[in-house]
C-alpha cells in the first residue's frame, strides 16, 4: 500500500531531522559503495597474488615442494577472487548501495535431464543462439 502525499511529506521531514541530529547513524544505515568494496577486494587479491609469487619463489629457492605448492594455490585463489571482483565492478550499475542480484536459475525441463551429453549441449547452443536473435 503506497503512502499518501501527507505521509510521504512527514516521512521526509523525519529523515531530514534524523540526518541533522545524528549524521553518523544515517551514514552507517546508507550502506557501503559496492564498487568501492569490490575494488578494495580486487586490490587485496592483487597483493595476495604477489605474495603467492614470493611464497612460490621461496619454495623454489629452498628446495621445498610444499611451500611452492602453497604459493601456487595462493596465486590461483587470489587470481580467482580478483577476476570475480572485477566482474562485479563492471556489473555494478547505478545502484551502488545494493549488491547485484545473484544470477537467476533457469527452470529445469523434462528434456534437460534426459538424453546424452551431446544432445544437451546442442540444446543449450540452440537456446543461446535463439536468445541472441
Amino acid at each position: 500500500m503506497p503512502l499518501s502525499e501527507e505521509e510521504q511529506r512527514q516521512f521526509e521531514q523525519l529523515e531530514r531531522a534524523l540526518a541533522a541530529e545524528d549524521p553518523k547513524f544515517v551514514s552507517a544505515m546508507r550502506g557501503t559503495n559496492v564498487r568501492l568494496y569490490y575494488k578494495r577486494r580486487a586490490v587485496l587479491a592483487g597483493v595476495g597474488f604477489v605474495l603467492g609469487i614470493v611464497v612460490l619463489m621461496t619454495g623454489a629457492i629452498i628446495p621445498n615442494t610444499i611451500i611452492g605448492v602453497i604459493g601456487f594455490v595462493m596465486m590461483v585463489a587470489c587470481l580467482y577472487i580478483a577476476a570475480l571482483s572485477m566482474k562485479r565492478i563492471s556489473n555494478a550499475g547505478d545502484s551502488d548501495d545494493i549488491p547485484p542480484p545473484p544470477p537467476s536459475k533457469r527452470h529445469r525441463t523434462k528434456h534437460d535431464s534426459s538424453g546424452s551429453f551431446m544432445e544437451r549441449m546442442e540444446d543449450r547452443w540452440r537456446r543461446r543462439r535463439d536468445e541472441d536473435l
